[in-house]
Parts: C-alpha cells; structure tokens; sequence
C-alpha cells in the first residue's frame, strides 16, 4: 500500500499554480550539502510562472512546464564573477538545466530540479515580493 502511494505521487502532473508564489533556498548539489556561501542561492517562481533566482549572478526568465518539465526560453543573467567558485559552477549548472529542460519534483517543503548527471535540492522560504 505504501509503494503504490509513492508511485501515485511520482505520477502527479505539476501545474505551474503549484509553483508560482513560492520561493526555495538551495541546501545541496549533488547529494552534498553547500559549503556556506556568502551568498544564499535561491529560486523563485512568480506570475504566469516567471523564474527569477541567483547563485552568483541574478537570473531570470519566463518559464513553461511539460508535465514535470520545467524549461525557462530567454534565460538572462548578470555576468559577475563571485570570490567563491562554487557559485561560479553554479551559474552554468543551473543555466543549463533551465535552458535544456529540468525535472521538477516539489513537496510542501522542497523543490528539486534534476538534469542527468545533476540534482539541486531546494528548501521553501518566505516568498519576497
């Protein structure tokens, strides 16, 4: 009974009404958690499924969904170069996955953006207007 609950909710179409309104910290990549940055990475989804975020540099663009796939068409960024190389890694890792299309899982608590070999796992925050 358990699994076939799990296998409902890995089933589940995300909407973008699910996403939008809520903002999420980045707590690892990879299985490993952040080594305290300076800066917090986060991502953000507001109206109409706008996606706004930062590693090192501010991004931002309009996404879409296909069933669980979040893809952002026209994906911006700022072009600074931060002290911590980590962020820097994390610029072009989270530029790629929203260019070629991410899978999106997201619980109360958490969102997950995954791309073959890469997982970023996100901690919900207070949303910033």
């Amino acid at each position: 009974v358990v699994l076939s609950g799990c296998a409902q909710t890995a089933n589940t179409t995300l909407s973008s009404s699910q996403l939008e309104h809520r903002r999420y910290v980045l707590e690892s990549v990879d299985g490993k958690p952040l080594v305290s940055p300076q800066r917090q990475p986060d991502i953000s989804f507001g109206e109409k499924l706008h996606v706004a975020g930062s590693m090192c540099n501010r991004f931002m663009g309009q996404g879409k969904l296909d069933g669980n796939v979040l893809k952002v068409d026209g994906l911006a960024s700022t072009k600074m170069l931060c002290a911590e190389t980590e962020l820097n890694q994390l610029d072009q890792l989270i530029g790629e996955m929203l260019t070629a299309g991410a899978t999106v899982e997201q619980t109360p608590q958490s969102l997950t953006l995954s791309r073959k070999p890469h997982t970023l796992v996100y901690k919900q925050a207070d949303w910033v207007n």
